[in-house]
């Protein structure tokens, strides 16, 4: 097919012609700001590898959700710090732990904003695993899957009377969707949303969270129940299986590297979609731009637009204040 008279660059002329045509647009209101909250600081505590970002005080709570109100975010979501941790993680459930404190501080302040609680144990177990851990048949230490979503289910229910709008389980059991729903439901908490963490990768690009969170793991690694990168297809069964259980959104995490995957979930399902941002993709950027390598405002709106152009619906990111001032 000949497109003789078509010359594409006549709508490349100007910023407001660019902007007239342009496919993918990114707003403020697209974004979701992570935030620590510890319960053993009084003060914010830089995170070394993630420069910008902070550990804070539940003191902070309030403050925060007043900043992410101002400049039009999409919500935020808490992950917490506990005064002390525990072989089964029962820190998580605890209702004056730091999550449903600041929780309850946020929708005190600005009830409007949209709050979001991850959901796992590995912030608060002392090995650092993303649940309880068994010896199994073969004599091999792991995850026990059905005894970690009582936890999970646990500390959901907690977080929901917190107030907390959104429940985002992250710790990649089977059947925790369906086990957390059930558990919301029975409690009258029918109206608090899942946002599961459908599709997450055994990445490499965690690194600077698990300093942030206090949860790299003590021995091994997450690869026996997180995804395995070379794969795709199962990526599509198991945000099947979550929208099956009952999810109300899904989520691709590390989006960077995993555009593709982020494209495929778009195509199969009719859910939102997120994709996670993820602290080794922040922390990367904000390294070549300290070297000079990069601009990295326009690094940071390209690389939100690609996850947006890919199919999210929303981000997760480290750089929501920045992007947020940027898109003005």
């Amino acid at each position: 097919m000949r497109f003789p008279q078509v010359r594409p660059r006549r709508l490349r002329r100007t910023p407001a012609l660019r902007a007239l045509v342009r496919e993918t647009v990114l707003r403020p209101d697209d974004l979701v700001y992570p935030l620590f909250f510890s319960a053993s600081i009084d003060a914010p505590r830089p995170i070394g590898t993630m420069p910008g970002i902070f550990q804070l005080p539940v003191s902070a709570a309030a403050d925060e959700a007043r900043a992410a109100r101002a400049l039009g975010l999409g919500g935020v979501i808490l992950f917490g710090l506990p005064h002390t941790k525990d072989a089964t993680g029962s820190g998580a459930c605890d209702p004056d732990g730091p999550v449903p404190r600041a929780i309850a501080a946020m929708k005190d302040a600005v009830p409007e904003l949209v709050v979001m609680a991850d959901v796992c144990v590995d912030e608060y177990t002392d090995h650092g695993h993303c649940g309880v851990l068994r010896t199994n048949a073969r004599g091999e230490v792991d995850v026990d899957n059905d005894a970690t979503l009582e936890i999970l289910a646990r500390s959901s229910v907690v977080y929901a009377r917190a107030g907390v709008d959104v429940i985002a389980p992250s710790d990649m059991m089977d059947g925790r969707v369906g086990r957390i729903r059930a558990a919301l439901d029975d409690a009258a908490f029918t109206d608090t949303a899942i946002l599961s963490y459908a599709v997450k990768y055994a990445s490499a690009y965690y690194g600077p969270f698990r300093e942030a969170a206090d949860c790299a793991p003590k021995f091994g690694d997450r690869a026996s129940y997180q995804m395995d990168p070379g794969n795709a297809r199962e990526a599509l069964l198991e945000a099947a299986l979550d929208e099956d259980e009952g999810a109300d959104m899904l989520m691709v995490k590390p989006a960077l590297a995993y555009l593709d995957v982020v494209a495929k979930v778009r195509a199969a399902s009719t859910l939102p979609l997120g994709a996670y941002n993820v602290s080794g993709e922040y922390a990367m950027v904000k390294a070549a731009a300290a070297a000079g390598m990069i601009d990295e405002n326009r690094v940071i709106l390209e690389t939100l637009g690609s996850m947006r152009r890919a199919g999210a619906d929303f981000i997760l990111t480290y750089h929501a204040k920045e992007a947020a001032l940027l898109l003005g």
